[in-house]
């Protein structure tokens, strides 16, 4: 099986440039008898930046380049002459990237196309003996060290930005749902975990109006010790604004397939169960009147809710009206 270019997980080891040291040199000309000090200041270091880049998806390019070093500052020179600067390194990730230190302290997260952020700040030239003279000190033939480079690992981690985040087991049709309210075209198969990666698609509400759709992998029960695919894409959800639950309409104990949901993403992150939630019956081409009737009153009261089917687009538009009112409700 090919691998997949999803990657949302890198850790790294980045280090800074040195300083350059300030130079002690005295100037010693033909005809300029004791010319006194004239050391140049050191160039700083190199520093590591982390920049937003919206055409971005993913953190591949980490995966195989885990290793970053900026330049150090040149030394300063005589006739107080500056030493070049070292070179930055600017390392470009998708939006929705988090960074944090070894220990897993996050450090900044990465929300805007062009943002910057300084991971490692680069040492700071050294002065030359030029800043050193004094009325009692005409020829000081000392100069300050560069400052030192800073290095360590870092933990870069992808939380995709969606306004929407589709959470159901393996098979719920979230994948099918995607595919006919977006242009969205995710793999669809009838085995678990078709989807390995989160796939992000926009929903057209009019000319002007959109959201993103994110189709996050199935979840299941026990996920959040680990089981199934674990933990590894519960992170994205927690970047959505509202939840679409998935279940589909002959599940055979709606309720309890809600509440093993609830729970999983209850024990990975309690704030999840702030965010705005909404229910979508699928497969509900599968149900007659009386079955979709007995399915209402098993559905959470509190939760809005529509029956939908994908193979023939029943209450696509109707979810669509629901969840940008949800979207575009701030009360």
């Amino acid at each position: 099986m090919a691998e997949s270019n999803f990657v949302d997980y890198a850790k790294i080891f980045c280090r800074s440039g040195r300083g350059g040291s300030g130079s002690a040199h005295l100037a010693r000309y033909k005809y300029v008898p004791k010319g006194g000090p004239d050391g140049g200041d050191g160039g700083k270091g190199g520093d590591i930046i982390v920049r937003g880049n919206k055409q971005m998806w993913t953190l591949i390019h980490l995966k195989y380049s885990r290793h970053h070093f900026a330049g150090h500052g040149q030394p300063g020179g005589s006739n107080n002459r500056t030493g070049a600067n070292g070179e930055d390194v600017i390392i470009e990730v998708p939006l929705g990237t988090v960074v944090k230190d070894e220990e897993g302290n996050i450090l900044f997260e990465i929300t805007k196309d062009g943002q910057e952020e300084i991971l490692l700040k680069g040492g700071r030239g050294g002065r030359g003996n030029t800043h050193f003279k004094s009325a009692t000190n005409q020829t000081p033939r000392y100069a300050e060290p560069g400052g030192e480079e800073k290095e360590g690992w870092f933990i870069f981690e992808l939380k995709v930005l969606a306004d929407v985040g589709l959470v159901g087991f393996p098979n719920a049709g979230k994948s099918t749902l995607l595919s006919v309210m977006s242009s969205a075209k995710p793999k669809i198969a009838n085995y678990p975990f078709t989807t390995l990666e989160p796939n992000l698609g926009i929903v057209k509400i009019s000319d002007y109006e959109s959201f993103i759709l994110a189709d996050i992998p199935g979840i299941i029960e026990h996920a959040s010790e680990g089981k199934g695919l674990g933990l590894r894409f519960l992170r994205h959800i927690e970047r959505n604004s509202v939840l679409l639950f998935t279940i589909p309409a002959d599940t055979l104990d709606i309720s309890k397939y809600y509440g093993i949901l609830l729970n999983e993403l209850k024990k990975y992150n309690p704030e999840l169960l702030f965010k705005r939630r909404i229910i979508a019956v699928t497969k509900s081409d599968l149900a007659d009147e009386e079955m979709i009737e007995e399915i209402k009153t098993t559905l959470p009261e509190s939760i809005p809710y529509v029956f939908v089917s994908s193979y023939t687009l029943q209450g696509i538009n109707k979810l669509k009206s629901l969840l940008w009112q949800t979207l575009n409700d701030y009360d």
